[in-house]
């Protein structure tokens, strides 16, 4: 892998920054353009023919503070194309653009799994996310959690020995909550703390769904310990299942809230999780991850669109998921110059595009 120019790293920071430009319209401006370098020199006119206002790159001086404020507490930034990016992570479609770190980043490239679950947890569930997490931590798997209260600390815990990785909402030095400081602390000297957001932000509540597809991207399996029917522990083991990764559910008491989440990933096919052998024996049937698809869908773009091609695609978009290539039959277009519209009309906040070729109203 050639190593990214410092040029291109900076331009990928200041791109992943962009309004609009989330890990999907990222991935697809450097397939369009080919560098981040020659993104960020075309955006501009992008954001233009959208006719959007009040809408631009992030400024130069705020790029150098964020890599500043990176440097003032000895973090350290990964972005997609480094050859310590994680390889795991990467196959997520999309992959996210950056990640801050604190620690040894090393752990991330080693074989992890995610153990989440309740953040008001009882003592059981506590001892059992410890006491599987250092069994996991002495059987050579790195431990990867969310750093929350109950579960989350309890997995950290079990693992510290042996390395974790603790996945932020907020900024790598954003300690929440304030109780688990100490933790932290011991994560930095012995783990990895990892997080997508920029240094010295307070996590918001938008940002735990992107820690959490964080968490399981980096795990070749994701453990449910204790999670209610709605918690984000559930998000996160959907959104394993969705990247190809097992999804494991320690069984619990039905007369036990908490036990209703893995109880429910069981009845949906989820793996029993009792101990270490049941994680093992999963493991031992190789199961190939999905990767996303290496060739570019802007073969055959044009540098400029027609106006009136772009409103074309627009005009058959819905806020039901449509797939690039059924618009481009639809239209009897290539896909190239489709995909390109359908990024155009993200930057201007009138399409969606998710993963998978896939683009909403």
């Amino acid at each position: 892998m050639t190593p990214l120019s410092e040029a291109e790293r900076f331009a990928r920071l200041r791109l992943a920054r962009t309004d609009r430009v989330g890990p999907v319209a990222f991935s697809q401006l450097l397939q369009r353009f080919g560098s981040a370098v020659r993104a960020v020199e075309a955006l501009p006119d992008l954001i233009q023919r959208s006719g959007r206002e009040g809408y631009a790159l992030p400024s130069i001086d705020r790029v150098e503070a964020e890599l500043a404020a990176g440097e003032r507490v000895s973090a350290r930034l990964i972005l997609l194309g480094d050859a310590d990016y994680p390889p795991l992570l990467a196959a997520v479609d999309p992959p996210p653009p950056l990640l801050w770190t604190r620690g040894d980043i090393a752990l991330l490239s080693q074989p992890c799994i995610g153990v989440v679950g309740a953040r008001i947890a009882s003592a059981g569930g506590q001892r059992i996310a410890r006491g599987l997490s250092q069994q996991l931590g002495e059987a050579g798997h790195v431990v990867v959690s969310g750093l929350a209260r109950g579960i989350d600390a309890a997995a950290h815990l079990g693992a510290l020995p042996t390395g974790t990785v603790a996945v932020l909402g907020g900024g790598v030095n954003d300690i929440y909550p304030s109780e688990n400081a100490d933790l932290y602390r011991q994560i930095v000297e012995q783990g990895c703390i990892v997080s997508e957001s920029p240094v010295g932000a307070r996590a918001q509540a938008r940002d735990f769904p992107r820690r959490n597809r964080i968490i399981s991207g980096l795990s070749r399996g994701v453990i449910v310990v204790e999670a209610e029917i709605r918690s984000g522990s559930l998000i996160t083991a959907r959104l394993a299942n969705e990247q190809g990764r097992d999804v494991f559910a320690v069984p619990g008491s039905p007369l036990d809230p908490r036990s209703k989440g893995p109880n429910e990933l069981l009845r949906q096919g989820a793996i029993l999780c009792e101990g270490l052998e049941d994680i093992e024996r999963a493991f031992t049937t190789l199961r190939t991850l999905s990767e996303p698809p290496s060739d570019s869908p802007f073969q055959d773009a044009p540098d400029d669109l027609d106006d009136a091609l772009v409103e074309q695609v627009a005009a058959l978009l819905s806020p039901v998921a449509t797939p690039r290539d059924e618009l481009a039959r639809a239209l009897d277009l290539p896909i190239g110059i489709v995909a390109a519209a359908l990024l155009e009309l993200s930057l201007s906040g009138r399409a969606t595009l998710l993963p998978g070729g896939l683009a909403s109203a």
